[in-house]
């Protein structure tokens, strides 16, 4: 989809689809920026059209209007003084809009732009509203399954023009990662994973990339990831991408959970929980295109991201229950559990961070099952050995609009991971679901020095969204957490 942004109504085309704000008025739903004139089309006559509808203008409720090339109503919700636009019903409205037009060829977004955020809202929106994912459809199917073409009238030329851009860039790597987890695990599996990386990141001055095969990480101590990788025929791969920006002086690492597919190893997942596994490498595709994002918007700091890349597999090469394995900083773990596999990796990825001694460390990853009956599908769990560090990223979760909540490591979920044979255990010996969420995240403590801030998000609940499209996201891969990343650099970076 192309999308452009316009200053005058007049330069639209007789064909777009004209999608219009309302908001919930006391009287019944009112047009959100009456002063704009859409000369083809009378206010009268979609009031009159409205009439004639149940359309009340509650938040992305939609209402289409036959009258000349169309008309799209999406509600905006109530809006007072006391309680005005929220950013995210903007973005939300935008992508039901943009969803709703698919197959269309043109559509004039005329919605709320009068700010740098709203227009910044309303663009993510549309860009990820429209999104599609039909890499592996036929020639016939593909051209029908998105709109073509997004015309966005904004207010003010030179106020929105940064913001617009900078919308583009987040809103690609959002969809970039979206894609990445829609992939097929036939298709997406630690080397191509790799692959991806080096083609598509173009060489930079301030970019250094490193891929290690499985030679490497056996020779530098990844014994972890080679655990987890070791019953597939396609062997694991570690990828670190450090970002350098001149006179930054704070170094953010970013480390993702990268298990292209999930069969659970011998511990074998029942067939209806496997189905969607080809999302279990969101994390590592999270931190890669936050990393792209930031470096395109050039901000002034130093990013590291670490993707731990495996596919967990059975077969006779396949690690046991029970097995032990030793990590990157040289901890042993006792496998109790071959489902339980990437807080593994990321035990190895958390150690080779360390190593490049950053300020903060942030991992992101679809963690735990747990994490979605605490907080439900749509909310990610943030956990830290710092309060203030979690609670920098909830904050900038929430002026991003994703849907995070903080949670504790209460005590006891470590005291349930002790081992008689090892370090630590990656599961508790008696089968216990309470707090497993925290558990993971206790577990993976123990593999970052107390000193260093560590801030775990598991994104388990949101990465992959299996029912009904809601907001901006369609079915499949989200995207979740890129734009909370971004954000936090952003905000990191203005203070440096």
């Amino acid at each position: 989809m192309s999308i452009t942004r316009l200053t005058d109504y007049k330069k639209i085309s007789k064909d777009d689809v004209l999608v219009v704000g309302f908001i919930q008025g006391d009287k019944g739903p009112e047009i959100a920026i009456p002063n704009v004139s859409f000369e083809t089309f009378s206010k009268n006559e979609i009031m009159d059209a409205l009439k004639l509808t149940n359309f009340t203008g509650k938040k992305s409720e939609l209402t289409y209007l036959t009258i000349k090339s169309g008309v799209l109503c999406v509600g905006l919700g109530k809006v007072s003084k006391t309680q005005p636009l929220d950013m995210e019903t903007l973005r939300r409205a935008a992508g039901v809009a943009a969803r709703s037009l698919a197959g269309k060829s043109s559509a004039l977004f005329a919605l709320p732009t009068s700010t740098t955020m709203a227009t910044h809202a309303v663009t993510l929106g549309v860009e990820l509203g429209a999104y599609t994912f039909t890499e592996f459809k036929t020639k016939n199917d593909k051209g029908s399954d998105n709109l073509k073409r997004a015309n966005i009238l904004v207010q003010d030329e030179f106020l929105n023009k940064a913001s617009f851009q900078e919308a583009q860039i987040i809103a690609e790597s959002v969809k970039n990662v979206r894609t990445l987890v829609n992939t097929p695990p036939s298709h997406m599996y630690p080397e191509t994973f790799a692959n991806y990386v080096k083609k598509t990141f173009k060489k930079n001055a301030k970019l250094t990339l490193e891929i290690l095969e499985e030679k490497a990480l056996k020779k530098q101590g990844f014994g972890a990831l080679i655990g987890v990788g070791q019953g597939s025929i396609n062997p694991p791969r570690f990828v670190r991408m450090a970002y350098k920006s001149k006179g930054a002086k704070f170094h953010l690492a970013l480390v993702g959970k990268g298990i292209t597919f999930d069969t659970g190893g011998i511990s074998l997942k029942p067939p209806a929980s496997m189905h969607t596994m080809k999302c279990d490498m969101a994390g590592a595709a999270t931190v890669v295109e936050a990393l792209r994002a930031i470096m395109q918007l050039d901000l002034k700091i130093n990013v590291t991201a670490y993707a731990a890349l495996a596919e967990n597999m059975p077969s006779a090469s396949a690690q046991r229950p029970s097995d032990v394995v030793t990590t990157f900083g040289g901890k042993t773990i006792e496998v109790l559990n071959t489902d339980a596999e990437g807080r593994l990796v990321l035990a190895d990825a958390l150690g080779r961070a360390q190593k490049d001694k950053p300020d903060l460390i942030i991992d992101i990853a679809t963690l735990t099952g747990a994490a979605t009956v605490a907080l439900g599908s749509r909310t990610a769990g943030i956990m830290s050995n710092k309060d203030e560090a979690r609670n920098q990223v909830f904050a900038s979760a929430q002026e991003s609009g994703e849907s995070m909540w903080p949670m504790q490591i209460p005590e006891e979920a470590r005291t349930v991971l002790d081992s008689k044979t090892a370090d630590i255990a990656n599961v508790g010996f008696t089968p216990n679901p309470a707090a497993g969420m925290m558990v993971g995240a206790a577990f993976l403590q123990e593999f970052v020095d107390e000193n260093i801030p560590w801030v775990h998000i598991d994104i388990a609940p949101p990465a992959f969204n299996q029912g009904s499209p809601y907001g901006y996201n369609g079915f499949g891969g989200t995207g979740v957490g890129v734009r909370t990343l971004v954000h936090l650099a952003q905000k990191i970076a203005l203070k440096s």
